[in-house]
């Protein structure tokens, strides 16, 4: 028997996978709310909008598994419909039109209106920069660029975001005033490739430029750059970073790997000497920088010997911050070629020494912050915990700074100066200080 919805003509948008997406998912719900539609995230409605990610194999489950649990619902009479847009779509369309056709439409990407229009809602291009942010209030995403333009072999992101599309810089400053007006602080810059910004647009590299029209935008305490390219890096940008007190010490920095004959393979357009020579670069002209990578291990041919030369250099090189991941096999990429040849437990055990290795460098990085002061933005509180962040660390992927909330009182959104008593592997704790009493 059909229960009736009470949530009648609600849309409820469900947001998978990476920041671009949530970026998106706030621009769908912006337009909604500006047709005079009833929308939140993630909570209920009896319209559901699911943004999906398919970019390696555990993100491409979770949004099939996503679809099929809202599938299940709308078939109880607890959802009326189910619509799927973002890159799982954008890239299988065809296939899950045909294995889940219980879905009401799937749309792509680049296919807003028409997912507006299937919502009853007209797209309304007046709204530059208008959304509904889903992040704490006080920082948000703003995304520079859409679409790739490199021929990394393992990457699908070509295939679901399409070429390279710079937003320009004016249209980027208005967002930017419009996010200031509603109480963030903390801009935090993404793009598939920030590096390329401006190239298509302005026939040169121009996060530089970018940054200096972002710092004069009053209410913006700090820019955080992610998803940085190494081939081709603007080192002007390193001037920015240096000479402007808005623009956080930190930069993430996808490198992927580092033996020449994987590099080669990957397609990355890069060396070991290259790679090493570019971050000795980064810690010369900005001695205070927080360097975030990433790593892949497994990729196809990857050898006992190309993993002992990762190792060995990211024990050399010291990143602040580091995650890894194990090779995801994806059609239509050019790797897709090469034999997927390292075992999945050979993989796994891989990255978990590299994460060991990064564990243990964090854990002496972060003993040397004990007793030292820094500025810190408060996200959140959670159990007995106030949680913020200082400016070398980015949310949900970097340390956050604990302070006792039966101690001390604090103003989420607001920044403090924090004193840090304790360190662990990934999580520092303090005490709030009175400015004062650092000047003195």
């Amino acid at each position: 028997m059909r229960t009736k919805s009470i949530k009648k003509n609600k849309i409820n948008v469900v947001t998978l996978g990476c920041s671009k997406n949530i970026y998106d998912s706030e621009i769908l719900m912006g337009q909604l709310k500006a047709n005079g539609k009833e929308v939140a995230h993630e909570t209920e409605g009896d319209i559901v909008v699911i943004n999906t990610c398919g970019f390696i194999d555990n993100a491409k489950e979770e949004s099939v598994n996503t679809i099929l649990d809202f599938v299940q619902k709308k078939e109880k009479g607890e959802v009326k419909k189910v619509f799927v847009t973002g890159c799982l779509s954008e890239r299988y369309k065809p296939d899950l039109q045909k294995e889940i056709p219980d879905v009401d439409q799937y749309f792509g990407t680049t296919e807003l209106p028409a997912l507006l229009k299937a919502l009853g809602a007209d797209y309304k291009h007046e709204l530059i920069g208008e959304r509904i942010t889903t992040t704490p209030k006080n920082y948000a995403f703003l995304k520079i660029a859409e679409g790739c333009d490199r021929p990394c072999s393992f990457c699908a992101i070509p295939l679901m975001r399409g070429i390279h599309r710079s937003t320009p810089i004016e249209d980027l400053v208005k967002e930017s005033k419009s996010l200031a007006a509603n109480g963030v602080k903390e801009l935090i810059l993404i793009a598939q490739d920030l590096t390329y910004y401006g190239l298509d647009l302005y026939k040169k590299r121009n996060l530089a430029e970018l940054l200096r029209e972002l710092v004069k935008v009053e209410g913006i305490e700090w820019i955080r750059l992610h998803y940085a390219f190494p081939t081709g890096f603007p080192v002007d940008v390193l001037d920015v970073i240096r000479e402007e007190p808005k623009v956080c010490n930190y930069i993430d920095i996808p490198l992927q790997h580092i033996s020449d004959h994987i590099l080669k393979s990957m397609r990355r357009g890069t060396t070991h000497k290259k790679t090493t020579d570019l971050l000795i670069k980064f810690r010369k002209e900005v001695p205070l920088m927080t360097i975030r990578t990433t790593l892949i291990v497994g990729y196809p041919g990857e050898t006992e010997e190309d993993f002992e030369e990762l190792k060995q250099w990211v024990e050399e090189m010291r990143f602040e911050r580091l995650g890894c991941f194990t090779y995801s096999h994806e059609e239509n990429t050019h790797a897709y070629n090469l034999e997927d040849d390292v075992p999945e437990e050979v993989k796994m055990q891989r990255a978990n020494e590299i994460m060991e290795i990064q564990s243990q460098i964090s854990w002496e990085l972060n003993q040397q912050k004990i007793g030292k002061t820094f500025k810190c933005v408060i996200d959140r509180k959670e159990g007995n915990y106030f949680v913020g962040r200082t400016e070398y660390d980015s949310p949900d992927v970097d340390n956050e700074v604990l302070i006792d909330s039966k101690l001390h009182y604090l103003k989420t959104g607001d920044f403090a100066h924090i004193k840090i008593t304790e360190a662990a592997d990934f999580d520092l704790y303090g005490e709030p200080v009175l400015v004062e009493a650092i000047l003195n």
